[in-house]
């Protein structure tokens, strides 16, 4: 139990350590981007992917919410002041991609109209130099688009309480015991399976873009050892011949869906702290909620 103890609080010293290395060294880890295919790239990419399913960074994270928790619950203004700036974030990201919904439909009639009315077996879209696929290709595209709506989304569905949510107990109990709730969901529930999705699906990615394939056991040494047969290997592969193949990016959505169901868990635990402190007159407070309109206002938070 005290060596636990001693772990975690020896990693929350060289939190600080950490940080401020990769800052005052950026290129050691973001050389690759820029890449040019020489040695000082691979190791490069070697420790950013090392870095980023690592204890160093989840240290790193864990040592800067600490602090900016104790910030806030000081300075209750710099608490509402994230609250606002993440869910800002969460609503921006949600009604950007929330358009991913009409592009697949609009998609899927083109796709009829081309398959049923013109014969075609492709399509080609562009100027100059058209991109051309076969309708195959599009049609197992649209999985992407939903992908996007699933994952980018998600936190904005949050803020709008559009969520389906089974309130056999919450419905019943006092505003404030609602909000320890929440708040007990956030910390137990949310932070942890954002923090397991992002570390199995952070090696899941990279395990489609490169060879040889990293493995979450690998030691950075071991890693930066291995660079030097670094190369990328995007994954291409389709479901059927001519379909789409760009599966690649569905394992960087799973990754951005990890990351903003962590950044709305924050978001959602400081906001349910700060009302459960100020009481009922703060509920909602700051809140930037769609509207459907005058006149609509039943349809408004139904689950």
């Amino acid at each position: 139990m005290l060596e636990g103890v001693l772990w975690v609080l020896s990693n929350i010293g060289m939190a600080f350590v950490n940080f401020f290395t990769a800052l005052a060294r950026p290129t050691a880890w973001l050389d690759w981007l820029i890449w040019t295919n020489t040695t000082e790239d691979k190791e490069a990419l070697s420790r950013f992917i090392y870095y980023g399913g690592s204890v160093e960074f989840f240290f790193v994270v864990f040592t800067a919410l600490i602090i900016l928790t104790i910030v806030g619950m000081l300075r209750r203004q710099v608490m509402w002041g994230v609250v606002i700036g993440l869910e800002s974030f969460a609503n921006g990201l949600g009604r950007l991609f929330a358009w991913a919904g009409l592009l697949m439909v609009l998609q899927q009639i083109i796709i009829v109209f081309m398959q049923r009315i013109f014969v075609r077996a492709d399509i080609s879209f562009g100027f100059g130099v058209p991109f051309q696929q076969d309708i195959s290709w599009f049609a197992e595209e649209l999985k992407l688009y939903n992908a996007l709506v699933v994952c980018l989304c998600v936190s904005y569905t949050f803020v709008q309480g559009g969520h389906v949510r089974v309130d056999l107990i919450y419905s019943v109990v006092k505003f404030r015991t609602k909000k320890i709730i929440d708040m007990f969901g956030a910390i137990v529930f949310m932070i942890p399976a954002a923090v397991l999705i992002w570390m199995y699906g952070w090696y899941f990615l990279w395990r489609h873009l490169v060879v040889p394939k990293p493995s979450a056991s690998d030691t950075l040494d071991r890693l930066v050892l291995k660079a030097r047969a670094l190369r990328w290997n995007v994954e291409t592969i389709g479901f059927s011949p001519n379909g789409f193949d760009a599966y690649f990016l569905f394992k960087i959505l799973l990754v951005a869906f990890a990351g903003v169901v962590f950044i709305h868990a924050i978001a959602l635990f400081y906001r349910s702290f700060l009302e459960w402190s100020e009481g009922e007159e703060s509920e909602n407070k700051y809140l930037d909620k769609d509207s459907l309109g005058e006149g609509e206002e039943a349809y408004e938070g139904t689950h």
